[in-house]
């Protein structure tokens, strides 16, 4: 019975040192070092940005692994005491603040201290398990997320949020205090602000409307429309289909121009963005894929406008 108690001990203090650790490591990975590594085709930085992409799932695994860690320890410390101490209810109570300084040491600090120092190895370590636990937890991981689903419909803000704004304000907190030690420029603080600022703002309020947007026409000739461009200081112009009058794409300025009088328009596909996709992820999205210009819709894929590199950039580098 000794063995089992130790067992069931041993098993919940490695749970708790492996969450634990695990979620620093979560906090502290370097997602670029993920992207890289999953790009090369291992298969375990593919899960693990995966997971970083769905943070809800990640907490709540975490969450429900130490709940169960924290169970096992107080039953194995429960059942311990019973069997080796004839003090009742009063022993069982003194043993676990008695072990609580040892627990913590070695199930909460020593494991996050660890991954703290070498987050990208432990996890990648470490990640398969997880995985294995993400899959046996997942029921009740969904019960948890359904219950962040419903307290973002009643503070009318998504919890992720709320913590993507608070970070933002502890970056803020840091970069003024590099500025205010030498280490950070001034343009490059204004930069850091300016990022922070417009970061999370919808795309639908930098969209350029239609009516404000000079267009070609499929049946215009390419001088017309490299007049138009010139006219109009444009390094991307869009382009109408002549007979149903929406829009076809968008030519670059550039590529009109060295393009052979024989060869067809180069009209490139416009990408679409939802009007409240954030503009850090719109000009992500854009710049990963080469694109340089975009249409925005409504939640009823009617178009709202177009905006281009530049202007979805510009916000960015001229501060709030």
């Amino acid at each position: 019975m000794i063995t089992t108690v130790l067992g069931l001990g041993t098993v919940g203090l490695l749970l708790s040192a492996f969450f634990s650790g695990s979620e620093t490591g979560f906090y502290r990975v370097a997602r670029t070092r993920l992207v890289l590594d999953a790009l090369s085709g291992d298969i375990i930085s593919r899960g693990l940005l995966w997971l970083t992409n769905r943070p809800s799932l990640f907490v709540a695994t975490t969450l429900v692994g130490n709940n169960l860690a924290n169970y096992l320890l107080s039953l194995a410390i429960v059942i311990g005491t019973g069997l080796l101490v004839d003090g009742g209810a009063v022993a069982q109570l003194i043993a676990p603040l008695v072990l609580a300084p040892l627990l913590f040491v070695y199930g909460e600090l020593l494991p996050k201290n660890l991954f703290l120092q070498a987050p990208n190895r432990l996890l990648r370590l470490g990640g398969p398990l997880f995985f294995v636990f993400t899959a046996l937890f997942l029921p009740v991981s969904l019960l948890l997320w359904a219950f962040n689903q419903i307290f973002a419909k009643l503070v009318a803000e998504s919890p992720d949020r709320i913590k993507l704004t608070l970070a933002r304000r502890e970056l803020r907190g840091v970069l003024q205090e590099a500025h205010d030690v030498g280490i950070l420029r001034p343009a490059q603080q204004s930069l850091a602000k300016g990022i922070f600022a417009r970061a999370l703002q919808p795309i639908g309020k930098l969209a350029v409307p239609l009516r404000g947007m000079p267009r070609a026409r499929t049946d215009m000739q390419r001088q017309d429309i490299l007049d138009m461009a010139k006219r109009y200081r444009l390094a991307e112009v869009a382009i109408e289909d002549a007979h149903t009058g929406r829009l076809a794409g968008y030519i670059r300025v550039v590529e009109l121009g060295l393009a052979n009088e024989k060869d067809s328009m180069p009209i490139r596909k416009l990408p679409t963005f939802a009007a409240d996709e954030p503009s850090i992820v719109a000009i992500t999205q854009l710049q990963s894929t080469g694109q340089s210009m975009a249409e925005v819709v409504d939640e009823n894929s009617n178009t709202l406008g177009l905006l281009s590199v530049a202007t979805l950039r510009s916000p960015f580098f001229h501060g709030s």
